[in-house]
């Protein structure tokens, strides 16, 4: 029987694929989105304070190393197999080379609740992956297209770093590494107390969206969702070989192979909106939220989970 947190999401897309008249108000989802990005940054910090040191230098930059070659190395099955143009390639290789914030959280959750050993760093690998592969992936069209891109006013990088789910995490990290779980108890009992019921009620946003995304299915399409459902699995790999390179603890093995499966559907299609206007974002959120994300929720970590104990058993 799938977690209790997963059955909000199915939930969510039974009620969506019956075109129920329930819905989450978007100030309630737009919270719903702070509380989670902060409360998973501030449990992250919290996990780092005092164990902050140059011992993660590898980690990190073994990270960074993925976040930049994961687009690169899916433009040739994007372009080549998928069948996708130059704009959608790069879009594609954004979104897939960045991560998903919900299935992060899920992670988190599942991993929690089987008590598997988790380093609190794992919530920097969300930023750590996000902005090189975002950037890798417009790097991509640039580079192959420098002409048809219009100037904009805010550079790509500073777009990125000011996303307000980058913001929320760093500083939820920040501020849970500086006063740790007993400092600053009175927010951060209050806010890790309610995770669960927060991701619960996202969650069920998130199967409205999906079932709502889904919509579009079209027959065309086949490739597409021939990507979203093969390349989660295969995308999980690289994440697992790093992390046992690296030695992280078991938990935080399942989390990275889970985050290099995933796929961005917020911070991703807003910096491809506005630096690819070719590209077709509503065709990378059909295959990103309307068909990886659910694959992963459901069926894909148990998936890394299974990946992990076989190649470090």
């Amino acid at each position: 029987m799938p977690d209790i947190i997963v059955m909000f999401f199915l939930l969510g897309v039974v009620a969506g694929a019956l075109k129920s008249d329930l819905t989450i108000p978007k100030a309630a989802y737009d919270i719903l989105s702070l509380l989670l990005m902060l409360t998973i940054g501030l449990k992250g910090g919290m996990a780092l304070h005092g164990n902050l040191g140059w011992h993660l230098l590898p980690e990190v930059l073994g990270v960074i190393a993925l976040g930049f070659s994961l687009p690169l190395l899916m433009i040739p099955i994007l372009r080549h197999l998928v069948g996708l143009n130059i704009a959608d390639s790069a879009s594609f290789a954004a979104h897939y080379g960045s991560v998903s914030a919900g299935t992060f959280a899920v992670a988190l959750a599942w991993v929690e609740a089987r008590g598997l050993p988790l380093g609190g760093q794992v919530t920097l690998y969300l930023v750590l992956l996000e902005l090189p592969a975002i950037l890798a992936g417009l790097w991509y069209f640039r580079s192959r297209q420098a002409a048809s891109v219009h100037s904009a006013s805010v550079p790509l990088w500073q777009e990125t770093l000011t996303n307000r789910s980058v913001v929320l995490l760093v500083g939820g990290v920040v501020v849970g590494a500086l006063y740790g779980p007993e400092n600053g108890n009175g927010v951060t009992n209050t806010l890790t107390g309610a995770f669960s019921a927060v991701l619960s009620l996202f969650l069920l946003e998130m199967g409205l969206v999906a079932a709502e995304t889904l919509r579009g299915l079209r027959l065309k399409h086949w490739r597409v969702i021939a990507f979203a459902l093969v390349m989660p699995p295969i995308l999980a790999v690289p994440g697992l070989l790093t992390g046992l390179a690296l030695g992280l603890e078991h938990g935080s093995v399942v989390i990275l192979a889970t985050l290099t499966a995933s796929a961005s559907y917020i911070a991703a299609p807003v910096a491809v909106r506005h630096a690819i206007p070719d590209a077709d974002i509503g065709l990378a959120m059909l295959a990103s939220l309307g068909v990886t994300f659910p694959f992963n929720v459901l069926l894909g970590i148990g998936l890394y989970h299974g990946y992990v104990s076989m190649m470090s058993g």
